[in-house]
C-alpha cells in the first residue's frame, strides 16, 4: 500500500513539471501589475473626465502607463462580433483622461476601460459604465444680470453652456430655473427668502419695496433625473418707484437752466462771430485823411498806389508820428487911426494880410492886417547897416500877446511882407 502511495504521488509530481508533449516547462509565474481602481467620472454638462487610481509599487511608478479606451453599449450585446474599442489616451502617465473630445451623445451608454503597463506588462481591464444623460452634473446658468423695473426687478438668465459653447437647455429641454431672492440687511437672519420658478429666460420680482436692495441667485433644474446645479453669485441691486415732489422740482429746474444756456449760446454765436469777423476785417482805427491820400492813387479810391523803384527811397520814411492838430490862435486888434510912414518907408500899396500855412500840421500863425505903421523904428536909434531888413520894437498889439502867452515866440519877417509868425 505504502509503495503505491508514493508511485502515485511521483505520478502527479511529474504532471507538474512535465506537459503533455513531453517538454519541462518552469512553474515559476511572476507577480500580477495591479490593475487601476476606483474609477471616477468627473462631469459638468458636456464635459467628461475619466480619472482612476492606482496603487504605486516600488521601482515601477515612475515607469507606469495607462491606456483608455471606450466603445458603445450596445456592441457587447453581441456575442458573435468582437467589439471594437476605441483607444482615447494611449500610454499616458497621468492618472486621467479627457472625454470631451469625443463629443459623446447624450442619449448613449458607453463602456470605459483603463489598464496599466509597466515594462510591457499590462494589468488587467478595469470597465465603467457611463449614461451621459443620467450621470452628467448640470451647471448653473452661464451668467445672471439685473435691472430696475419701477418698483420690481427684471432677472436676465443666460442658459448654461455645453462644450460647444451652444444652450444646454435646447439641447435636453426639460430645463428650468430656481431663483431665490431676499432684501439685503446688515443683520442676514432677518432677512426673508423667497423663491421663484420660471422656464423664461427674462423674469420679473413683483412685489417689492421701492427704493430697496435685494439680492438674487439662481439654479438650474431638472426634475428627470432629480438634477440640481449650484446656486450663481449673488446679485444685488436697488429697486426703483415714484420720484418725490422735491426731486421732480429738481430736474424741471435744471433742465429749464440748461435749455436756457444753449438758447443763449446758440443765438448769440452768430452776433458773436459777426462781430469779431467785423473786427478784423474793418477795424473801426482808420488812417487819417492825408495818409489815405498819400497812400491811393486818387480820392476815394481803395487802390494803393503803386510807388516807383526811385522814388521808394525819397518817400518811404522809418518813422512817422502823428499828433493831434493844434487849435488855432485868433487874435483880433481894434481899428486905430492911421499913422504916417516912417521916413524912408513907403508905403505898402497892396495892403497886408494875414495866412496861415496849410503845409504844417503842428504850427499856426497869426498875421496883423495894419500898414507899415505896425513896425516903426526906434525914435532914439538909426537904422544899423543891413542892406534890406531892420529890427524895431514890438506894437502894442504885439506886446500885449507876450503878456497874455509867455510861451510865444515872435519872429519878424521882411519890410516887404511885413508877416509875423508865431509858434506855440
Amino acid at each position: 500500500m505504502s509503495a503505491a502511495v508514493n508511485i502515485c504521488l511521483l505520478l502527479w509530481s511529474l504532471q507538474n513539471i512535465v506537459g503533455l508533449d513531453g517538454f519541462i516547462v518552469t512553474t515559476s509565474v511572476p507577480a500580477e501589475l495591479p490593475p487601476p481602481h476606483h474609477l471616477t467620472m468627473i462631469t459638468l454638462n458636456t464635459n467628461y473626465t475619466l480619472t482612476w487610481s492606482w496603487d504605486q509599487t516600488e521601482g515601477e511608478s515612475r515607469h507606469v502607463n495607462f491606456t483608455t479606451q471606450y466603445v458603445g453599449k450596445f456592441e457587447l450585446k453581441y456575442k458573435k462580433k468582437t467589439p471594437n474599442w476605441s483607444t482615447v489616451c494611449e500610454q499616458t502617465s497621468l492618472r486621467s483622461c479627457d472625454l470631451t473630445v469625443l463629443d459623446l451623445h447624450h442619449l448613449g451608454t458607453y463602456m470605459l476601460r483603463v489598464r496599466a503597463t509597466v515594462n510591457r506588462r499590462h494589468s488587467e481591464w478595469v470597465q465603467l459604465e457611463f449614461f451621459p444623460d443620467q450621470d452628467a452634473a448640470l451647471g448653473p446658468p452661464a451668467h445672471v444680470d439685473l435691472a430696475p423695473a419701477g418698483s420690481d426687478l427684471d432677472v436676465f438668465i443666460s442658459d448654461p453652456l455645453t462644450s460647444t459653447d451652444g444652450s444646454l437647455k435646447d439641447l435636453l429641454g426639460d430645463v428650468y430655473y430656481h431663483i431665490m431672492y431676499w432684501e439685503r440687511s446688515t443683520v442676514p437672519q432677518t432677512s426673508r427668502t423667497q423663491t421663484l420658478n420660471s422656464t423664461a429666460n427674462v423674469v420679473t420680482l413683483p412685489h417689492l419695496k421701492a427704493w430697496t436692495w435685494y439680492c438674487v441667485s439662481v439654479q438650474s433644474c431638472r426634475d428627470f433625473y432629480k438634477k440640481r446645479s449650484s446656486f450663481t453669485s449673488p446679485q444685488c441691486l436697488q429697486t426703483e418707484g415714484n420720484s418725490p415732489w422735491w426731486q421732480i422740482f429738481l430736474y424741471f429746474l435744471g433742465s429749464l437752466v440748461v435749455c436756457f444756456l444753449v438758447m443763449l449760446f446758440l443765438l448769440y454765436s452768430p452776433f458773436w462771430c459777426y462781430k469779431t469777423l467785423k473786427a478784423t476785417l474793418y477795424p473801426s482805427n482808420q488812417l487819417p485823411s492825408h495818409f489815405t491820400e498819400y497812400l491811393y492813387g486818387s480820392p476815394g479810391s481803395d487802390i494803393p498806389r503803386l510807388l516807383s523803384p526811385d522814388s521808394q527811397s525819397e518817400q518811404l520814411c522809418d518813422k512817422v508820428t502823428v499828433c493831434p492838430e493844434p487849435a488855432v490862435l485868433e487874435v483880433h486888434s481894434p481899428p486905430e487911426a492911421p499913422q504916417q510912414p516912417a521916413a524912408g518907408l513907403e508905403p505898402d500899396s497892396s495892403g497886408r494880410h494875414s495866412r496861415q500855412d496849410s503845409s504844417s500840421s503842428g504850427d499856426s500863425g497869426v498875421y496883423s492886417s495894419g500898414g507899415s505903421s505896425n513896425l516903426q523904428p526906434h525914435s532914439n536909434q538909426a537904422p544899423t547897416g543891413g542892406p534890406d531888413f531892420w529890427q524895431g520894437p514890438f506894437d502894442l498889439e504885439q506886446l500885449k500877446m507876450q503878456e497874455m502867452s509867455p510861451g510865444l515866440k515872435t519872429h519878424l519877417l521882411s519890410a516887404d511882407d511885413s508877416i509875423v509868425d508865431m509858434c506855440v
